[in-house]
């Protein structure tokens, strides 16, 4: 099977991340209280897990948001990765899956992407809030930046869409939880 198109990727990447950047870089600047916060985006994570475990969305032939919409859609995404800590992918992937925006492979090249400006982004607001890089940060960049590869590799070429969705629905249960639990 053949990869996403390239020319949708980053016409869509460049969409949703224009402004989630500078917004996720506000969201890792600010230090609000947000443990509930946390835990009702846990919850809408859980449930976007169960939906992909119970009844995975057909694959269909995407009908991409308004330029705008994206954009907006992208800020808030931005500001929300920043403020729990996340790159973001883990709320766009099921967007552009659910809505039918994006086939999923090409999803997944998209959030992948997403996450990594947004997770630099975040972190570098962090900094420039505490003036301290934490110190398992490089060590999470190298684990990010190999599982990220391990990760494109596989889902581009080898896994099926179903697959591919049912490893989405592990991963927001475990972003659901740990934002819940901690």
């Amino acid at each position: 099977m053949a990869g996403p198109d390239n020319d949708m990727v980053i016409a869509a990447l460049v969409a949703f991340a224009i402004l989630a950047v500078p917004f996720a870089f506000l969201g890792g600047y600010l230090n609000l209280p947000t443990q509930v916060f946390k835990v009702v985006v846990g919850i809408a994570l859980l449930v976007s897990a169960a939906q992909f475990l119970a009844r995975p969305p057909a694959e269909g032939e995407p009908r991409p948001p308004a330029r705008a919409l994206a954009v907006g859609v992208g800020a808030g995404l931005g500001l929300l990765s920043g403020l729990t800590g996340t790159g973001g992918g883990i709320f766009l992937t099921p967007l552009l899956i659910f809505l039918h925006w994006a086939r999923t492979r090409t999803a997944s090249a998209v959030s992948a992407l997403f996450i990594l400006l947004n997770s630099i982004a975040g972190l570098l607001g962090n900094f420039s809030a505490t003036q301290s890089f934490p110190k398992f940060g490089v060590s999470l960049l190298i684990a990010a930046g190999i599982g990220g590869a391990i990760g494109s590799h596989f889902g581009s070429r080898r896994l099926a869409p179903t697959a591919i969705k049912r490893l989405l629905a592990v991963v927001l249960v475990i972003a659901g939880l740990k934002l819940i639990f901690t």
